[in-house]
């Protein structure tokens, strides 16, 4: 079974507009669609902002689910300069970039203590979209301190959930697919960008859905 996980309501509203909803309900604190779309029977998950609630809802998608593939989409900031607004991007690594044991363990920031390379891999395989590295932390400003490090790590995108999702995953084995649909960029009027470009990306998204899906359910 799919289990698509998305942090906000108007996210979850880009694929759910497509959709036929069997059943509604709560979870574990977390809202839950059973649904159909292009063909495929899904459950969709909202999980809130940031990378306990994406951890949170990525662990209850895999154990009380019984997901045995996920699939997250929602917007995201540009980093390289090949991001551009509303562009979509399918993501294949994913970085926690504030997470840092670099005096303890001696490892690059970004690695997990149980790993030994800042990136989680996920899925990859044929797309109609260009792939990207993406950066995930707990924050949106407008601050550029953290663009060294985003270069360092070769980031594309940074958002707040993807990582955390891809953690889970990988732990437990579940198939990843993930998409981002840029809605601003890194700088100074990063959030005056992502509030003005914010439907403009999630309508890029819901119209590309049926491409995603497709992609997702060809893939091994």
């Amino acid at each position: 079974m799919l289990a698509v996980i998305t942090a906000m309501q108007k996210e979850a509203d880009a694929l759910l507009v497509h959709a036929s909803v069997e059943k509604e309900y709560t979870l574990c604190g977390k809202k839950i669609w059973s649904a159909e779309a292009f063909g495929t029977k899904f459950c969709l998950v909202l999980a809130g902002v940031g990378k306990s609630n994406a951890a949170a809802a990525t662990m209850l998608s895999v154990s009380a689910l019984k997901a045995d593939k996920l699939l997250n989409f929602g917007v995201a900031g540009g980093i390289s300069e090949k991001t551009q607004i509303a562009k979509i991007f399918r993501i294949t690594r994913a970085v926690q970039y504030d997470f840092d044991l670099s005096e303890i363990n001696g490892t690059p920031k970004g690695t997990l203590d149980e790993y030994d390379s800042p990136y989680i891999p996920l899925c990859e395989g044929k797309s109609a979209f260009p792939y990207a590295s993406l950066a995930t932390g707990d924050k949106l400003t407008n601050a550029t301190t953290d663009a060294p490090l985003f270069q360092t790590l070769g980031a594309d995108i940074r958002d707040m959930e993807g990582a955390a999702i891809a953690h889970v995953a990988h732990f437990t084995g579940t198939p990843l697919f993930a998409y981002k649909s840029i809605s601003n960029k890194i700088g100074g009027v990063s959030v005056s960008q992502y509030r003005q470009n914010l439907s403009r990306a999630l309508s890029a998204l819901s119209e590309n859905m049926g491409i995603i899906f497709r992609e997702i359910g060809t893939s091994n």
